[in-house]
């Protein structure tokens, strides 16, 4: 393992910034995918930290562990708090070879539950990160032993943008991604309280931006179609469930809330008022009382 990040730190001006980049570490990891017999290396970044019962948090579409900053210290608290960047994402590292398509995200993350882990989890998954929760459950029940969606992205057919994502259309739509003035508007979208859109939280959104393949990274994911939707397959999800859904959702919207509650047999629905897309940044002190609820 290696301790952290060698990345040169952004200038954060909130204390939960500061201690969760701190406390990033990365680690080796040898994955043998179906289409890639011969090893390969893998160098992932996550957080860890906390003692009781595991619990994985995964992040949203071109995001980081730093999405979970102001939840995991109230997390913690009560349990072993897990966040870790995807492939393809955050500050893990791009691989040429195993390209960041669902199927490699899923052997990457099993590899990171066989090395890290080793016990059944509450997996937490938001906005793309519960389509990346639901297909680990689909494929790996006994890893899992409840399951949390926030927000979540999942029941959606596969975005059109993958069918664009040719030269030179492709680097010109991840320039634009990149865009400080882009991003900043995306941020004040997915939140109720656009205050909360802080020239800090920009930095947290816009730092793994630095990292070597990031743009190659994105395209080769978009190429793959990304995540489509589970609808057809949520039956067979019988272990217990808990939907987060900020009622001001207007990145998703909210009416996949109750889709997911009607498609999961064993689910409970929690609405957060005055809340937009991510709950877990506008309002942790009520999504971690109800992940608390809900696991203890």
């Amino acid at each position: 393992m290696t301790p952290s990040l060698t990345l040169p730190a952004p200038a954060f001006t909130e204390a939960t910034s500061w201690e969760c980049w701190r406390q990033m570490q990365q680690v080796s990891l040898t994955i043998h995918g179906p289409d890639h017999p011969s090893a390969i290396t893998v160098d992932t970044n996550y957080m860890d930290g906390g003692q009781g019962e595991p619990m994985l948090f995964l992040h949203g579409f071109d995001s980081s562990v730093l999405e979970f900053r102001r939840l995991l210290p109230l997390i913690k608290k009560d349990f072993r708090a897990i966040a870790i960047d995807l492939l393809g994402f955050g500050f893990t590292t791009r691989s040429k070879i195993l390209l960041p398509t669902p199927a490699n995200i899923k052997i990457h993350l099993d590899h990171f539950w066989q090395t890290i882990i080793q016990e059944p989890i509450t997996l937490v998954g938001v906005s793309m990160g519960g389509a990346v929760a639901l297909d680990f459950c689909l494929s790996f029940p006994e890893r899992v032993k409840k399951l949390v969606l926030i927000d979540s992205a999942g029941l959606a057919k596969q975005p059109f943008a993958s069918r664009l994502m040719f030269p030179p259309l492709d680097r010109w739509l991840t320039n634009f991604l990149a865009s400080p003035q882009v991003r900043q508007s995306i941020g004040q979208t997915a939140y109720y309280n656009r205050s909360l859109a802080s020239e800090d939280a920009r930095l947290c959104a816009a730092a793994h931006l630095t990292c070597p393949g990031w743009s190659e990274g994105l395209i080769a994911f978009s190429k793959s179609g990304g995540y489509g939707s589970f609808a057809e397959q949520l039956g067979q999800i019988t272990l217990p469930s808990l939907i987060i859904w900020g009622k001001q959702d207007k990145i998703l919207g909210v009416r996949a809330a109750e889709r997911f509650q009607n498609l999961l047999p064993q689910s409970q629905l929690i609405w957060l008022d005055a809340c937009g897309h991510v709950p877990h940044l506008e309002q942790p002190e009520a999504t971690a009382a109800a992940l608390r609820q809900f696991c203890l």
